[in-house]
């Protein structure tokens, strides 16, 4: 895979493949699909930086998150798909 480093806040995330059956056994086509709202971090930023202070990021490269239907950008590298969305974007961290 390419070496992606994100700039400032952002953050590099693979996300979790799409369920394929229900909870109940059946099998999901593709155009039925929902988007995955999880995924890995793979990379972050350094910060951002506010009135001339340096505010770090909280999140690290392995971390599991949640993030918004609709948050990022859609990349697709060396066959990998993979989002690049800002930290804010980034729901929460799941343990």
């Amino acid at each position: 895979m390419a070496s992606i480093k994100p700039l400032a806040d952002r953050v590099l995330v693979k996300p979790d493949v799409a369920e394929e059956t229900t909870s109940s056994g059946i099998i999901i086509p593709d155009t039925a699909k929902e988007k995955p709202q999880r995924g890995t971090v793979v990379a972050v930023g350094e910060g951002r930086y506010e009135n001339g202070t340096k505010i770090a990021m909280s999140l690290k490269e392995g971390d599991k998150v949640l993030y918004g239907k609709y948050a990022g950008t859609e990349l697709n590298i060396d066959g990998d798909e993979l989002m690049i969305m800002r930290e804010s974007d980034i729901l929460g961290i799941v343990s």
